[in-house]
């Protein structure tokens, strides 16, 4: 999966969890994107089998699209709780990075950081 798509399954999944719903616009708002960048993006993920649109426009995702946002969220707070532990850097710079690194980190360097902060 491409960057951007991680970033839009992740997004789901945490205004499902905050809001109980979501919708093409409130993805749009949150990410800052344009409505139409949105509709392209939503309109791939459901190709690709990651969500699904009801009639009421909410985006809902698929039990492969709940794997991968977990997998992209895990990614996401660890390497945010590693920067600001180790690098000590403030949170929203952790945040920020973290955002970033998660999308290009090995399997084996992330359950390397996981590990470390587990203390094993």
């Amino acid at each position: 999966m491409y960057e951007s798509g991680e970033d839009y399954i992740e997004t789901i999944y945490r205004l499902r969890q905050k809001n109980g719903y979501v919708r093409s616009v409130d993805v749009a708002r949150e990410l800052g994107f344009s409505r139409p960048s949105v509709s392209r993006a939503v309109g791939i993920l459901r190709k690709d089998g990651y969500l699904e649109m009801d009639e009421n426009g909410e985006l809902e995702l698929t039990e492969k699209g709940v794997k991968k946002a977990e997998e992209v969220y895990d990614r996401h707070k660890t390497l945010t709780g590693f920067l600001m532990k180790v690098a000590k850097v403030p949170e929203e710079t952790a945040e920020a990075d973290a955002c970033r690194i998660e999308h290009i980190i090995s399997e084996t360097t992330f359950q390397g950081i996981k590990s470390f902060l587990n203390g094993e």
